[in-house]
């Protein structure tokens, strides 16, 4: 009997697939429901594997390529919605980077025409859990490359000493459960998978 869930070597091709037929719009996408099948083989994979990934190899900006929801089930757990690509109208972005102090770093945008909006904020990325917990305590408007609005959020410099002292229970995360040059993959707090690819 054979499954529709794709192996070890084919999740790759799938979410390799996903990537590049978000970036190049002439190449042919596979359905929604085989890049879910993929991201939890990945996921469950890489729970099997020893993987000693880098803050650094997640540094620079990724698009938000695929996404999936969750809804509350009756038994107290959660269940993931259908899968989605992301319309190229709205571009959602997420970035990290280090400061001039060698502080991590998070950035959340999202961009429809000339106007964007930015969450920025502290980052701690745990390699051997593969969890990045961060808090965001700013936001910023843009029109284009100019800002025209930035204010302190949730707390803005108090949030940010408080930051490297606060429990990962207490913040939101993202466990990464695939890092490659040109795609990342991870499972949000709430439950969530979602793909992003290298802008």
């Amino acid at each position: 009997m054979t499954s529709s869930t794709p192996t070890a070597p084919d999740f790759l091709a799938v979410l390799e697939q996903a990537a590049l037929a978000f970036q190049n719009s002439t190449a042919n996408r596979p359905a929604a429901e085989s890049v879910v099948d993929a991201l939890l083989q990945a996921e469950k994979l890489a729970k099997q594997r020893s993987i000693d990934d880098q803050f650094s190899q997640l540094q620079g900006q990724w698009r938000l390529c695929f996404a999936t929801g969750t809804r509350k089930i009756r038994q107290g757990g959660i269940k993931l919605k259908k899968g989605y690509y992301v319309p190229k109208l709205a571009k959602a972005q997420i970035s990290f980077s280090t400061d001039e102090s060698g502080a991590e770093r998070i950035g959340n945008q999202a961009r429809i025409g000339l106007l964007s909006l930015k969450f920025s904020g502290p980052a701690r990325f745990q390699p051997k859990k593969h969890l990045l917990a961060f808090e965001f305590t700013q936001i910023q408007v843009c029109l284009g490359d100019q800002p025209i609005y930035t204010q302190a959020v949730r707390g803005g410099a108090e949030k940010e000493q408080a930051f490297s002292e606060t429990s990962i229970g207490k913040l939101p995360f993202f466990a990464f459960f695939l890092i490659r040059d040109h795609f990342i993959a991870a499972r949000g707090r709430g439950g969530g998978l979602a793909l992003w690819v290298k802008d």
